[in-house]
């Protein structure tokens, strides 16, 4: 049964519609923006929800299998962790397309994984611990809560390189 899964799912389809929102008409040099050095950039964010997406409805799920290289490399991972130091730089960045091609990936993979599982299978702890969840369902309903928080990121830097608002 999937009294709580079906609605996280949800979730997750609206905060990527959501997001994918306002990536549409970015140049190239736009995506690396930023508005002091060391700061989050709107590439850094987007491959950061690819990593967090991942960890948070896949890994944690299901371990990481070898497959998933193809999808999200190990230095794709260590480049977007927590924590990781952004780069203005393209060329220490993976190219726009590249990161939506991760970013869209993980997502549909996501999703298709995701959708046939039941609450009951996945209301078990996973590890390691998180100060948000405590159980693999957890970490998949914090998902669309954490990318909405980027999302808003997103829309800050956006109107800081002077955007309108969109909607």
């Amino acid at each position: 049964m999937q009294t709580r899964l079906a609605p996280a799912l949800e979730r997750i389809r609206f905060s990527r519609q959501m997001t994918a929102t306002f990536l549409e008409g970015l140049t190239a040099d736009e995506w690396f923006w930023q508005p002091q050095p060391e700061m989050n950039h709107i590439g850094w964010h987007v491959g950061h929800l690819a990593f967090a997406q991942y960890f948070l409805c896949l890994k944690r799920v299901r371990d990481r299998i070898e497959a998933d290289e193809s999808l999200i490399s190990t230095s794709f991972l260590k480049r977007y962790k927590r924590e990781s130091t952004p780069s203005g730089d393209p060329a220490k960045n993976e190219t726009p397309a590249e990161l939506r091609r991760v970013f869209d990936g993980v997502f549909e993979l996501s999703l298709a994984e995701l959708t046939d599982r039941t609450d009951q299978e996945l209301e078990v702890p996973t590890l390691p611990a998180h100060p948000v969840f405590d159980t693999k369902l957890g970490a998949i309903e914090w998902c669309s809560q954490h990318e909405l928080m980027h999302c808003g990121q997103i829309v800050l830097l956006r109107r800081l390189m002077g955007k309108s608002p969109t909607w």
